[in-house]
């Protein structure tokens, strides 16, 4: 049989803290819990009967009457660390996981996982993965990049950005590209529809029902596009894409369009038509530096959100899809915000440029 437990003591300012901490309304439930029971106990009650009261087991109430005992209303506000304390991590060996990770490979792999560097270094994933946290290590994603060459890469750069961060008084500027080979894919079975706990399921085989290129200009100001379709991007449906924009642009307005280096836009047809439409002012990227062009990031959008998931048994259904997407994006455009300056673009570029050297 067990002993009557006896009646805890507690002075009057900590009756008066635990009676505070019941009657609020932010203490969590479980100090509310341990509250109660040490003041079940300083009332004389019985372990047996306080554990019945509360609705816990007679193994809580001596567990909390302890941790009273010992440290006191602190004692109730904060759980115990469970489990073994964490084995300190020597210095040595967080350097060895640190230089494996950077400077070694795996025999049988491109790239370490955190279970394969714990089997190189002795230690358990879970530490591997805390080292790698904490030196912002990630050798499971790899990152691409392209190191414009252009020799007027500076002054074009300059040139772009200058346009998007102070665009020209009573002037339109336009980013202009075309997106080739867009692929009227339908696919081999119906779809199956989403329903709750299973997604849109669809065949991984395909079947191709030819292609098209879409043009675009990307007012930088206020969103809007203009664009047109055609099955293919020549230099005569670059012109035919200009006459658009002549059309649909006041005619005493001028007209920047930033493009890239791609042949047909310097084809002598094209230099021509320009020359006879001297509102018009061509500002070309530097090569090998297309993300300068905003109107990348729009083809980026319609492609997630309209083309990459769609099926299209024919090139005119995938058109319709398309001009529908301009006509919707056109009721409410949300132009893109271009904040870097030449200065930070330039910084990051060298310093790619010097890890690039320092690898070699």
């Amino acid at each position: 049989m067990w002993e009557q437990a006896k009646a805890l003591k507690v002075s009057r300012p900590d009756r008066e803290l635990l009676e505070s901490l019941i009657r609020s309304g932010r203490t969590p439930q479980k100090v509310v819990l341990r509250a109660r029971i040490v003041l079940g106990a300083v009332a004389g009650r019985s372990n047996n009967a306080l554990a019945q009261e509360l609705g816990v087991t007679r193994a809580t109430i001596l567990l909390w009457r302890r941790r009273f005992q010992k440290g006191g209303v602190q004692g109730l506000l904060r759980d115990a660390p469970r489990g073994r304390p964490r084995a300190a991590l020597s210095k040595s060996k967080v350097a060895s996981i640190i230089n494996a990770t950077l400077e070694k490979t795996p025999k049988d792999a491109t790239h370490w996982s955190s279970r394969s560097m714990a089997a190189a270094q002795g230690v358990s994933q879970s530490t591997v993965v805390r080292v790698w946290q904490a030196h912002g290590l990630q050798p499971h994603r790899v990152a691409s990049f392209k190191l414009s060459r252009d020799p007027e890469f500076v002054s074009k750069l300059r040139d772009v950005v200058g346009l998007y961060l102070a665009p020209p008084d009573k002037a339109i500027v336009f980013c202009v590209d075309e997106k080739s080979q867009i692929q009227a894919l339908d696919r081999t079975q119906p779809a199956l529809p989403l329903r709750r706990g299973r997604p849109e399921s669809r065949t991984h085989d395909y079947v191709r029902h030819g292609t098209t290129t879409l043009f675009a200009a990307l007012n930088i100001l206020d969103g809007t596009v203009i664009g047109r379709c055609q099955p293919h991007h020549t230099h005569v449906e670059f012109v035919a894409f200009l006459e658009d924009i002549d059309r649909a642009t006041p005619r005493r307005r001028e007209v920047h369009l930033v493009i890239d280096n791609y042949g047909t836009h310097k084809h002598p047809v094209v230099r021509n038509w320009l020359a006879a439409h001297p509102r018009f002012h061509v500002h070309f990227v530097p090569t090998s530096s297309s993300w300068l062009n905003l109107v990348e990031r729009w083809f980026a959008e319609i492609t997630r959100k309209r083309i990459r998931r769609g099926t299209f048994k024919s090139v005119p259904i995938l058109v319709r899809a398309i001009e529908l997407y301009i006509r919707e994006n056109n009721k409410n455009p949300k132009p893109f915000v271009w904040t870097a300056t030449p200065s930070a673009i330039l910084r990051r570029v060298r310093r790619c440029m010097a890890m690039q050297e320092s690898a070699h």
